[in-house]
């Protein structure tokens, strides 16, 4: 019992500057929040539709092959599941055809969902990439944010799992006999790719809060959490797992 008790305590205090980050990170909206909230009511109203991008196709390939390229570090960690890949792509596509292509969201909410318009707050960023300038409220600087620290995380751990398994673990299960890593950020998440994949939602879903973006983030979160889930039931009699299990938190 005191040994439990020890371990408990050491895997709060090893976690702790961790958690207030994470703490204070989502306590920011908090601080603005009538900006968050027109931001939200923006997209539902035809308000942010005069500020929207369009027809700039080029970006929205560039986009995509971006984002999807951070499906690739998955395979070091368990089979492809093409069924998870496909939900993540049609996310993908269909978030930046609408960013950056046609608003059909925007214009289908606005006219159902309208009633009075509210207007996008002012601009806190403005910047030019590739002749395309961008303007981004408090809350889309947010969501960014939070995309960023979600893509270091999967960087992280994808170059974790690369140096402990190597180009020839491409394929290897979780239950490997060499495949459990439990170094660098995997001493800290039991699932920091899941973790940076979830923020990196959260992140679109903050800053560009369409229907069609409502609809498929909880759908993806809950795919990701699942697969959790799975992939611990799949290392449950791996008595050199459930010592790790105890040892470092489920996700932060």
């Amino acid at each position: 019992m005191e040994t439990e008790v020890v371990t408990d305590r050491s895997r709060m205090l090893r976690n702790l500057p961790i958690r207030a980050m994470f703490l204070i990170l989502f306590i920011i909206p908090f601080t603005r929040f009538d900006e968050f909230v027109d931001h939200i009511g923006s997209h539902f109203t035809g308000g942010a539709i005069d500020n929207v991008i369009r027809d700039n196709w080029y970006v929205v390939v560039l986009n995509i092959v971006i984002f999807l390229t951070f499906l690739i570090p998955l395979k070091f960690r368990r089979k492809i599941d093409w069924k998870e890949y496909g939900l993540v792509t049609a996310f993908f596509v269909s978030l930046f055809v609408e960013m950056y292509g046609i608003p059909l969201t925007i214009l289908f909410a606005s006219r159902y969902y309208g009633g009075e318009q509210t207007d996008l707050p002012d601009a806190m960023v403005r910047f030019s990439i590739l002749g395309v300038d961008f303007s981004m409220t408090s809350a889309m600087v947010y969501g960014l944010f939070l995309m960023t620290i979600g893509t270091a995380i999967i960087i992280l751990a994808w170059v974790t799992l690369y140096r402990n398994i190597g180009p020839s673990g491409a394929e290897i299960k979780v239950t490997g006999p060499h495949s459990l890593v439990t170094t660098g950020i995997y001493a800290h998440s039991r699932h920091p790719q899941y973790l940076g994949f979830i923020l990196v939602i959260l992140g679109w879903l903050i800053g560009w809060p369409t229907i069609l973006v409502m609809v498929f983030a909880p759908i993806l979160v809950f795919v990701y959490v699942r697969v959790c889930f799975i992939e611990e039931k799949e290392l449950e009699e791996n008595t050199r797992y459930q010592e790790y299990r105890k040892q470092v938190p489920f996700f932060i």
